[in-house]
């Protein structure tokens, strides 16, 4: 029973109510997208105020789009609010977070026949570049001492978007681009799995992805249309497509793996071979560098309190407990690694048999997507916004209590004062947790205890 099934069909709604309602809340969404930018100029409600109004106003389409009666205008009006949201703040320049700077470097370094996993950005080697093109130069992070970390296919596309102009706002275009897939690319799952396609509200107009696509440029909105399309082709049966996207993502980002026992079918070799040759020519590509080709990982993973073990908020909470202050990192990281290996076990037990194109059986495979990219967010705990962004399209495909607490709670939090590591970050991390358990409680009263079945949500409307 999906989020649809969970939420009141208004009695006696018509599609010209919903698209005007919907309607308002775009133009809503709109003008918390300009405010947004206009935040970065000067103060009038704070960053908290947009995103919690944003947060507002997005759960309200949401619920609407779930609930309603549509037709087909609807569909437009969900992809139209979806570019000006984003055109309100693509050609703005990036704020919250610099890591476009390093994407344009990576593309232009690679431009001048030098690997981007070589020098870091202030190595004198590079100093015709660093004269070239001060401007970007100048707002790289962790420009003095640390190699680029991201993976080989992250660089390919790096490449390509600064071929075109080796800019802010053309990478932040590519972005876009990418964005534009991923709508496809939903649009073409809820069809085949019998939903509407104006269910492609809860990725297109998600404020998150306004604010770190939209706005920061993030280079994870290529994982989001890899793995869409990863989505896509394993319901399509067709697993070396399946193993190629796959793969693409985990070039781009490491994380996506996760998600390998919810689409690898159970006797198939063709996709998890796949998804090995695209990792290993992509490494391939850049090996002439050796072990520098892993970047700034290990820097990284001790900078963000992965090695120290201060990273995860759960063992953080487990320390503030008596008698449990003196737990330590391994165990912790072996508790995740045993709740991993059940998880694995039991999406793979379950969406690996599902070889017909029923929609029980593709929404097996959703619902096991989901559980292993939302299991691998909580028990890891990001302190960035952007990097729980491949959960939204999920969330498309499989709507959810949990899920969409989590991103709204999370979008709001991270724009607030308490958004800074240390004892802070740990109460608003308490906080967000916190309303993640009470929308997980929801949930099960809601699928166990049937409560839904008082609920007229049978009906569907074509769109």
């Amino acid at each position: 029973m999906s989020l649809r099934d969970e939420l009141k069909r208004w009695r006696g709604g018509h599609p010209w109510l919903t698209n005007a309602l919907l309607f308002a809340l775009g133009a809503g969404l709109v003008a918390m997208a300009g405010q947004f930018v206009a935040e970065q100029r000067r103060f009038t409600i704070g960053f908290s105020g947009v995103s919690g109004w944003s947060d507002v106003l997005f759960v309200a389409a949401v619920a609407i789009a779930l609930t309603q009666p549509v037709n087909r205008a609807t569909i437009w009006i969900v992809l139209g609010f979806a570019v000006m949201m984003r055109g309100a703040v693509i050609f703005s320049r990036p704020y919250l977070s610099t890591d476009i700077y390093r994407y344009v470097w990576d593309g232009i370094v690679q431009h001048a026949h030098i690997s981007p996993y070589r020098y870091v950005p202030g190595d004198r080697a590079l100093a015709p570049l660093q004269a070239k093109y001060p401007e970007i130069f100048a707002h790289i992070n962790r420009r003095d001492y640390a190699h680029t970390i991201y993976p080989p296919v992250a660089q390919m596309i790096y490449w390509l978007a600064t071929l075109f102009s080796p800019t802010v706002q053309a990478m932040k275009l590519a972005m876009f681009a990418f964005e534009c897939v991923t709508a496809g690319a939903l649009v073409a799952l809820l069809k085949q799995m019998g939903r509407r396609t104006t269910d492609v509200l809860l990725y297109a107009w998600c404020p998150l992805l306004v604010w770190e696509i939209g706005g920061a440029g993030h280079v994870d909105a290529a994982i989001l249309a890899f793995v869409t399309l990863a989505l896509l082709f394993r319901y399509r049966e067709q697993p070396v497509l399946t193993g190629l996207f796959l793969g693409l993502a985990v070039m781009t980002k490491f994380y996506p793996l996760v998600l390998l026992p919810a689409l690898w079918r159970r006797g198939d070799w063709k996709m998890p071979a796949t998804l090995v040759a695209v990792c290993a020519a992509g490494y391939a590509m850049y090996a002439s560098v050796g072990s520098l080709v892993f970047g700034f990982l290990n820097g990284y993973a001790e900078e963000e309190g992965l090695n120290s073990g201060t990273r995860y908020f759960l063992l953080d909470e487990l320390h503030s407990v008596r008698r449990f202050e003196n737990v330590p990192k391994s165990a912790y990281v072996t508790f995740c690694a045993l709740i991993f290996g059940w998880l694995c076990w039991e999406c793979w037990k379950h969406a690996s048999v599902m070889n017909g194109k029923t929609k029980s059986n593709l929404e097996a495979v959703a619902r096991c997507a989901t559980i292993l990219s939302l299991a691998l967010m909580l028990l890891f705990s990001p302190h960035y916004p952007w990097y729980i962004a491949w959960l939204i399209p999920l969330l498309a495909i499989y709507p959810n209590w949990v899920t969409l607490t989590y991103v709204c709670a999370f979008f709001y939090g991270f724009t607030t004062q308490w958004a800074v590591p240390g004892p802070k970050m740990f109460v608003l991390n308490s906080w967000i947790y916190f309303a993640v358990s009470c929308a997980f409680a929801a949930e099960i009263v809601w699928r166990r205890w049937l409560v839904a079945r008082s609920f007229d949500c049978r009906g569907t409307d074509a769109a």
